[in-house]
């Protein structure tokens, strides 16, 4: 009896260590990285940096657009990553060339540049852009929130797909902005202005008025000529009288369909025919781009909701034109 005691005493004790052992190896193995929107936080802004007598305070501006010169640095090797000096760590951003058009999705997580440019980026980001061999590319930087899964694309080292190529219409408009010093295309309250547009249009009406009193010189001269006259007045006020319908019923055709919504440009016809198709638009062709427009409407209102209607699909750079 004593014998099988003592076989069957190591047995449990086996057991049990053996179940100890495994319940505290679960308990040092180290927690798991932290994956989808949680591995973007915290989000970190810091305190002002100091670069060449100059002051930039870390902001969290969602709406942040501006133009400016970009750095080449080492720093973060093949991601598709970037440098800025205020703007949340991490956050994602839009940059286009200035120069080619070409946009792409790039993850802020470093602070920088250590000089005047607006932004650095990494290797693998200059080669997305296609900006490698440039020493200063001008770039536009743009504030955007992208899906998570192309937020998991740029955590993991790979890169987002490409955005839609920038219209040359407004990439001069971008240059030009860039040329004339105007550095923040969008902002809150307490950043950089955009300069208003300028008030030359506001002044015309205010002339216009001014001009009404002039028709009282004009009155002196009638008096004179009537009295000899006299029995041809009735004829021409019936003339006149049939001749004002005519003149009213073509304005209201030209009034209508003069307004349209340029929803966007592509360079290729199957890839602005497959947007069109999504808004309810048309394709037509402008010198080597094909832009997609939704119209034409008669009044701002219907413009306005087509409008509304093409930047809740992600086309944030559409806008009402007159129709051509």
């Amino acid at each position: 009896m004593r014998s099988r005691v003592n076989q069957v005493l190591p047995l449990v004790l086996i057991a049990a260590v053996a179940g100890g052992g495994s319940a505290w190896a679960r308990d040092r193995q180290p927690a798991a990285a932290p994956n989808g929107p949680a591995a973007d936080y915290p989000v970190v802004l810091g305190d002002p940096i100091r670069i060449g007598g100059t002051t930039y305070t870390p902001a969290d501006r969602l709406n942040y657009d501006a133009v400016g010169y970009a750095d080449i640095g080492t720093a973060g090797g093949t991601t598709i990553s970037g440098a800025h000096k205020t703007l949340p760590l991490p956050s994602y951003v839009e940059v286009t060339s200035l120069v080619s058009g070409r946009t792409i999705l790039l993850r802020v997580e470093r602070r920088g540049p250590m000089d005047d440019r607006l932004i650095e980026l990494s290797p693998g980001a200059a080669a997305q852009l296609g900006v490698a061999g440039s020493a200063h590319p001008a770039v536009r930087v743009r504030r955007v929130n992208p899906p998570e899964q192309e937020r998991a694309m740029l955590r993991r080292g790979g890169r987002a797909p490409e955005r839609m190529e920038t219209p040359k219409g407004l990439l001069d408009a971008l240059n030009h902005k860039l040329a004339s010093g105007t550095v923040m295309l969008s902002s809150e309250s307490g950043s950089h202005p955009v300069p208003p547009p300028s008030a030359g249009t506001a002044a015309a009406p205010a002339t216009a008025p001014a001009m009404v009193p002039t028709p009282k010189p004009a009155a002196t001269p009638h008096p004179a000529p009537t009295p000899a006259p006299a029995p041809t007045p009735s004829p021409p006020a019936v003339t006149t009288a049939k001749v004002t319908p005519k003149a009213t019923a073509p304005a209201h055709p030209a009034a209508q369909a003069s307004l349209v919504v340029q929803v966007a440009a592509f360079s290729t016809e199957d890839r602005a025919r497959n947007a069109a198709g999504k808004l309810g638009g048309h394709v037509s062709p402008a010198g080597r781009f094909w832009r997609v427009r939704l119209g034409p409407f008669a009044t701002r209102a219907e413009a306005e909701a087509a409008l509304a209607k093409a930047k809740a699909a992600s086309y944030s750079d559409a806008r009402i034109l007159r129709a051509d």
